[in-house]
């Protein structure tokens, strides 16, 4: 039975039973709406411990001035129902000022990884996540914390910071999940109308090109790019932010793939912001 709690005292004292009986503890952080690609990390974490906790906290610290935060989507019941399916234990639905004290002038910040890719144009983003981030960790104390792939940037953040701050936690990345038609899933997909929608797919389509050469042998980072932007340029409504193929440890762009990459972009299709990406190798 999925418990459903909103303070910060009610989740330290059920993982502090949990704990009494021996039981391990997996933490699944997300801003709600959720779908398939929660509900994977779930069932994997419901997989690898014997409780776990979802945070659903739409985190106003990591939206900048002119973004999305009034009109991000939330379905508290839907986000409920998928807990208790996937095999969650506890869901945990704070209000920002159980998260964030009034007078709160605590921060964590990362330089460095954090300013390439996302980072450009979203200043503000990645101290935001570190910062609700390590207040979960702080909180629920999990053995395991797991992250989508889709957020790469994000996985690599937080595994930094997991080793910066020595937090004695395993961080899990897990497969991107993805529409019939290979787009990844993500809760802004249903700001796109019809025709945004159909066009979409482009994203997946054109890390596919970019993947294809990577197996295939190419080395050279702007050749992979070069395909991506190709295939991106035949759909219309399809404007680059980035298309990047950067070191796994930096974050900064490479000319030749000699060690792991991430291949990322990010797309807006109309007003839509989308980001979509590989690993190469791919991670197990």
């Amino acid at each position: 039975m999925l418990q459903c709690v909103e303070t910060i005292a009610e989740v330290r004292a059920q993982v502090k039973a949990w704990r009494k009986e021996g039981l391990t503890v997996g933490l699944v952080p997300t801003m709600g709406y959720l779908h398939a690609g929660h509900q994977s990390l779930i069932e994997r974490a419901a997989r690898d411990n014997d409780r776990v906790v979802v945070s659903d906290f739409v985190n106003p610290t990591q939206f900048g001035p002119q973004e999305d935060l009034q009109s991000y989507p939330r379905d508290l019941a839907r986000d409920s129902a998928v807990c208790e399916k996937a095999g969650a234990s506890l869901l945990f639905h704070p209000a920002v000022e159980e998260m964030y004290a009034p007078d709160c002038t605590t921060s964590v910040q990362m330089r460095g990884i954090t300013e390439a890719l996302c980072g450009k144009s979203r200043p503000v983003h990645f101290g935001g996540v570190c910062t609700v981030v390590a207040k979960l960790f702080n909180i629920v104390r999990p053995d395991r914390a797991y992250f989508g792939q889709k957020d790469a940037q994000q996985l690599l953040v937080i595994r930094r910071m997991v080793r910066d701050l020595n937090f004695d936690i395993q961080i899990i990345g897990c497969p991107i999940i993805r529409e019939a038609d290979g787009l990844a899933m993500s809760s802004r997909n249903t700001y796109l109308s019809p025709a945004e929608r159909k066009a979409a797919p482009v994203l997946h389509r054109a890390l596919e090109a970019g993947r294809q050469l990577a197996e295939s042998g190419e080395k050279s980072a702007e050749r992979i790019r070069g395909a991506i932007r190709g295939i991106l340029a035949e759909e219309p409504l399809a404007e680059p932010e980035y298309v990047e193929v950067v070191d796994m440890q930096t974050v900064q762009p490479v000319e030749t793939l000699e060690k792991p990459v991430l291949c990322a972009i990010a797309v807006r299709i109309g007003k839509t912001r989308l980001i979509d990406n590989f690993f190469y190798p791919p991670e197990v």
